[in-house]
């Protein structure tokens, strides 16, 4: 369980690539059941940001702290249980091209070593159902799959040891817009059903609008500004004039 404290906490947190710095005492806090869309320009840092939180990358001054506990805690079972907690899909899917669907959501169930090819067997079926497959889909490559589907398998595996958090990089890039728009309902189902805590990277207008319930804008190497749509409309800052322009009745 979550607890009442936010489900992300980054304190203070510097990132910086030789002499370039990426991001800069930048705070950010987001509570349970919040569906964050995280903005900002080519260059601003998201994709590392998710990076930080998933714990695939550490930042060079901060803190990052997920259900109350710190990333950079040594106590490996520690990070392990946190990582079990949440989920990512990562741009264009990342599925493991040699592997099947089946395989690829099986995956992490596996690297858990804890259950038989009987249980992974059903619980990556109930994944395929949650996402709008079945288990035909399962010997299926992912050379043959539709972009539409390779989204849904790697949501599947992303949901598959039913984490907390869900993190998303650019959900929707590459969709045509009427597989967009599916994907995005299909996301706002999952979250309201399994109570998932959400931040995605988009730059899509309708995305945000589908399923954001709060944005945070990256810009300056901090968080420049968060709130819920309705307030960020109301934000007097360049990127955010620049972002929606004569769009933001489209959040609202």
């Amino acid at each position: 369980m979550t607890g009442n404290g936010p489900v992300i906490e980054l304190r203070g947190v510097g990132t910086r690539f030789g002499d370039r710095v990426v991001h800069r005492n930048l705070d950010l806090r987001i509570e349970a059941g919040q569906i964050v869309g995280l903005l900002g320009g080519s260059g601003s840092g998201k994709t590392t940001l998710l990076r930080e939180i998933l714990g695939l990358q550490r930042p060079d001054q901060g803190s990052v702290h997920l259900f109350g506990a710190d990333l950079n805690d040594p106590d490996m079972q520690l990070q392990r249980h946190l990582r079990q907690r949440l989920g990512m899909l990562f741009q264009h899917g990342a599925l493991f091209s040699a592997l099947s669907v089946f395989d690829n959501i099986a995956f992490p169930l596996r690297e858990l070593h804890a259950m038989d090819e009987d249980w992974i067997r059903r619980l990556v079926h109930l994944k395929l159902a949650m996402v709008g497959l079945d288990a035909t889909h399962g010997p299926m490559m992912p050379a043959e799959l539709s972009g539409g589907m390779v989204k849904r398998v790697a949501l599947a595996r992303a949901l598959a040891l039913e984490p907390e958090l869900l993190l998303l990089d650019e959900p929707t890039a590459g969709l045509d817009p009427d597989r967009s728009q599916n994907f995005v309902e299909l996301v706002g189902n999952l979250q309201r059903e399994l109570g998932l805590t959400v931040v995605m990277v988009t730059h899509d207008l309708n995305t945000l609008a589908g399923l954001a319930t709060h944005v945070a804008v990256l810009a300056e190497q901090r968080i420049a500004a968060f709130g819920t749509r309705d307030e960020i409309m109301t934000v007097d800052h360049p990127f955010v004039t620049g972002f929606f322009g004569a769009d933001r009745r489209k959040l609202l």
